[in-house]
């Protein structure tokens, strides 16, 4: 139980300390104007409260992700502790709450055009695509999922909960974000922090009583617990899979979205950098109630051997037999609710996103339109033909949220260089993801979009890419900095 209740007190810590020095090393001034202020549109730049804000991007950034995510990654043993206590902090918290920042001094600006101010209009061209692509995957990934488990409950047809669903995030992503959004995120987002703190509390209340003995981080734990290492390698497949609770680019596509919503800069480090770190701590809940909950790690990894048996049936169970009738009903509305929370925000995020690279004013509700349908339209078919193939989808995600990130990172060290201020606060970051993305590519397996060449091989070309990577950022800032 200690390193379970060190790993949140770090977490909590990081927020108070790391969180401070972020905003105080930004510059966040309470003076300045902010885009929901002054471009105020009562559609998507709209002022709201910093608590509703905090909400909604929370559950824009979560989902299912710190649970299904941390649940996978357990299955490699407890270094999963370390990526995400100190991912979290020093990687994913700064990531968001730096690209809101961003955002909050370029007009409310999305992911792509910021990236295209400081990397280059080649790499802005590549991110809208790359993006857009990424957003709709997500939706469409967060619409087959609730729809099958609604049809099991109900015992209804599939294709009548996929048109509802779509059709919520039509709603969704048209109606202002005061209207649909901001009214019933806050009781979704009390589920998924409820959910999380009982179970939290009852692995504490079992510890304390001598039923359930909580495994504790050691020396020996430095190794890979997979029951499968020979192709599910430590590193870099745990780093990931567990994007949510320590690092995910998407997170970079919300943050802009949010801060058309925040009415001070000051309020950024307790929406962005707040919310993460609120993700980090589910994440290591539900990350140590897999762990224990089946004996130890081997438990996990035989019962994650059983293709019936996945992490939304995981949850399921600890629910049900940890928190009883109540749990069961919770674990529901959270496996339904919270992808739903993040899959209408997703395609609210691609509206936004080719809106902002066609300069195409969405006040008007024609113009939104206008962009929504089309989107829709694909999002729609994309639905129905991989509403069966969500591991391949999400496998695809999960490489691409990385890869956002890398590029998010060395954006952000791209502002501190061209500000004269030290880099290397996010410039290390960014080799390091960058790294363990090329490293990927290269070792996992063709059947999940990698190329499969052995372990040594990987690993060295992982590095070179990476060190190739930063080369080429260095003299692109050497080339900004002598064109000023």
């Amino acid at each position: 139980m200690i390193t379970f209740l060190v790993s949140i007190a770090i977490l909590v810590a990081g927020y108070f300390i790391y969180g401070k020095f972020a905003a105080s090393y930004f510059g966040a001034d309470s003076s300045r104007t902010t885009p929901a202020v002054a471009i105020n549109d009562g559609v998507d730049f709209t002022p709201m409260p910093v608590w509703k804000v905090f909400i909604i991007q929370f559950l824009n950034i979560a989902g299912l992700g710190p649970i299904f995510g941390a649940i996978l990654g357990a299955a490699y043993g407890p270094m999963a502790y370390v990526w995400i206590v100190f991912g979290c902090i020093f990687m994913g918290a700064t990531h968001d709450y730096f690209s809101g920042m961003l955002s909050l001094r370029n007009k409310g600006a999305s992911l792509p055009e910021l990236v295209g101010k400081y990397l280059g209009k080649g790499t802005r061209n590549f991110l809208r695509v790359f993006t857009l692509i990424l957003l709709i995957f997500v939706g469409v990934a967060f619409v087959s999922g609730p729809a099958k488990l609604l049809t099991a409950l109900t015992h209804g047809g599939l294709n009548v909960w996929l048109y509802v669903i779509f059709g919520y995030y039509f709603l969704a992503t048209l109606f202002p974000i005061n209207k649909i959004i901001g009214k019933i995120y806050p009781f979704f987002g009390a589920v998924l922090i409820i959910m999380a703190l009982l179970i939290g509390g009852v692995m504490i209340f079992k510890d304390f009583g001598g039923s359930l003995n909580l495994h504790e981080l050691s020396i020996g734990d430095f190794k890979n617990f997979h029951s499968n290492p020979n192709v599910n390698y430590l590193y870099p497949m745990m780093f990931i899979l567990i994007s949510c609770g320590a690092i995910s680019g998407f997170h970079a596509t919300q943050s802009p979205m949010m801060a058309r919503c925040l009415t001070n800069e000051k309020q950024a480090r307790f929406a962005f950098f707040g919310a993460m770190i609120a993700e980090g701590i589910v994440a290591i809940i539900w990350a140590t109630a897999a762990m224990n909950y089946f004996g130890d790690v081997h438990g996990l990894n035989y019962t994650l051997s059983n293709p019936a048996q996945d992490p939304a049936w995981i949850v399921n169970e600890i629910c049900n037999t940890w928190l009883g009738k109540a749990g069961a009903v919770i674990a529901i509305i959270g496996v339904v609710a919270c992808p739903i929370t993040t899959g209408d925000t997703a395609f609210r995020s691609a509206r936004l996103t080719i809106a902002d690279s066609f300069n195409i004013d969405q006040k008007n509700l024609r113009k939104r339109l206008y962009v929504a349908i089309p989107l829709f339209a694909v999002g729609f078919i994309l639905t129905f033909l991989l509403s069966e193939q969500f591991g391949t989808v999400w496998k695809f995600v999960g490489i691409s949220n990385q890869i956002l990130a890398a590029i998010t990172l060395w954006t952000i060290a791209m502002y501190f260089a061209l500000n004269k201020k030290r880099h290397l606060l996010m410039s290390v970051p960014a080799f390091i993801l960058t790294a363990i993305c090329f490293t990927y590519i290269m070792i996992a397996p063709h059947k999940t979009g990698g190329l499969g060449l052995p372990a040594n091989i990987s690993y060295s070309l992982g590095l070179l890419f990476a060190i190739i990577i930063a080369v080429l950022w260095y003299f692109w800032l050497r080339k900004r900095k002598a064109g000023k």
